[in-house]
């Protein structure tokens, strides 16, 4: 239960301020926070998913297009040094992860780290913050899509001898007229969340064993090529390129954000969550890093410059036969697809508690009494998703995912610092150890990889943003639950 005691100075909705400055700070209880988790419009979510099953979510909706293809866009930046691009990226998911576990088990709600700004630094944060966890998951969803088309392709190539044309292969720009492959496996993501939390959960557990045991043989064959000489030139681009690699690497670390996104439909979600969250870090990253370490003593690091499936391809020279790397392809393009499925489910549950809130339309937060899903909230961002991949090449939709996922990662630090100074008794299941120590590590750590991303990703990030102000000012701020609250409460008096 929740100690009520020391309540934060904005609790009750009804008297909070009208004012516009008011509207923009005003608060929502982590009472009603926690009062409404699994509440819907028409029906509410479902109490199924066991700590294993959020862990095997966390993991899937993680280890994925960060190690299968973004290797090879960010090792030609680090060389050899990648695998401290990946420790440096690690680093920074741990801090913010000790930060998600101790909010996920406070504040066990479907908004993640936008319902944890809105219990804190009130609501425009909150908003912002919403919108930062949907160009993450959207952009996401869409760039681990793209990644799962390379390996079709490779797994075609080494099974029949043919390949998707690169017209309906490859996004405009990329020499192609669109990514069907990409907008399928979103499409089949979709049809498995329909069937319900449970149901999905089970399918990405499967798939979730079917990509350790994928790369667990690669780092068996690959081992066996392993050259010391290739890491003779470690950091060949200097400090410089291993922080760049490592800020795109870093969309990677979205799957603990994922798994804090099933706080509503946990059994148990105070003490599973955090453990479930911290659990799928460790595992990931020390796969993350080994698997690198071995890439890339198996090839020298120049060989990496455009090969999408890398992994695959190293096997096959490794092996000197196409068997190994057409066996890691089939691996690799169901492991990716849990990726989709689980990163597709965080979007929707953020969008169902902002609908919930009034902040989107009230259709997101629609839940089927037959499934105990948002279903029409699934269709749409599916589709959408699916068109994003489609039509927008993966390097392009990688860096903009990492910004987004720093932005709320810091937030979700800064957060806990607020929660510690407002409700300092409030009952917690976990504690980031040494105070604020680690809370604020994790803010330093994501704004320098934030500053570590170019400038074509800021322009868009900015783009987004002030598109998401104008949508909040035009349409939220006064559909806002809190607001018609206050609203009617004034007029009563």
């Amino acid at each position: 239960m929740l100690d009520q005691g020391a309540a934060p100075p904005v609790v009750d909705t009804a008297t909070q301020k009208t004012s516009a400055l008011g509207a923009l700070v005003r608060r929502k209880p982590v009472e009603r926070l926690v009062a409404e988790g699994g509440q819907g419009e028409g029906g509410s979510l479902r109490r199924s998913l066991s700590m294993w099953q959020l862990t095997m979510i966390s993991i899937g909706a993680t280890l994925g297009t960060g190690i299968f293809v973004v290797l090879g866009d960010a090792v030609p930046q680090a060389g050899p040094a990648v695998t401290v691009a990946f420790v440096i990226a690690g680093l920074t998911a741990l801090f913010s992860a000790l930060s998600y576990a101790e909010l996920a088990g406070t504040i066990p709600v479907a908004g993640s780290s936008y319902s944890y700004a809105y219990a804190t630094m009130g609501e425009l944060v909150a908003w912002v913050c919403g919108w930062c966890l949907v160009l993450e998951y959207g952009v996401s969803v869409a760039a681990v899509a793209v990644g799962w088309g390379e390996y079709v392709n490779e797994l075609l190539d080494g099974t029949i001898g043919v390949t998707i044309p690169d017209a309906l292969s490859s996004a405009p720009g990329e020499g192609g007229i669109v990514n069907l492959p990409a907008l399928i496996v979103v499409l089949l993501a979709m049809v498995f969340l329909l069937g319900g939390a449970k149901e999905s959960a089970r399918a990405n557990t499967i798939m979730v064993v079917v990509k350790i045991a994928a790369l667990v043989l690669f780092c068996t064959i690959g081992f066996m090529g392993f050259k010391s000489g290739n890491y003779a030139d470690f950091m060949p681009l200097g400090m410089a390129g291993v922080s760049a690699a490592g800020a795109s690497l870093f969309f990677s670390y979205i799957g603990f954000d994922a798994a804090s996104t099933a706080g509503e439909e946990a059994k148990n979600p105070q003490r599973d969550l955090p453990r479930a969250i911290m659990l799928s870090l460790i595992i990931v990253t020390a796969l993350y890093v080994l698997v690198a370490a071995v890439a890339v003593g198996a090839w020298n690091w120049k060989k990496f410059e455009g090969s999408e499936a890398s992994l695959a391809a190293i096997m096959n020279d490794v092996s000197g036969q196409t068997f190994w790397g057409t066996l890691l392809a089939a691996g690799a393009v169901i492991s990716i697809a849990s990726v989709v499925l689980t990163v597709l489910y965080g979007q929707t549950r953020v969008l169902f508690a902002m609908s919930r809130d009034g902040l989107v339309p009230k259709v997101f937060g629609k839940v089927s009494t037959k499934t105990g899903t948002p279903r029409v909230n699934t269709v749409i961002v599916s589709l959408f998703c699916g068109i994003l991949a489609a039509c927008i090449p993966l390097g392009e939709l990688v860096d903009a995912t990492s910004i987004g996922t720093l932005f709320a990662f810091a937030l979700v630090n800064i957060a806990v610092i607020i929660l510690r100074k407002t409700r300092p008794t409030m009952d917690r299941t976990f504690k980031v150890p040494l105070g604020w120590t680690f809370p604020i590590l994790g803010f330093g750590f994501c704004v320098y990889n934030m500053f570590s991303l170019g400038t074509t990703t800021w322009v868009v990030f900015g783009c987004w943003m002030a598109a998401g102000l104008v949508f909040y000012f035009l349409y939220g701020m006064r559909r806002s639950r809190l607001a018609t609250a206050a609203s009617a409460a004034s007029a009563e008096k």
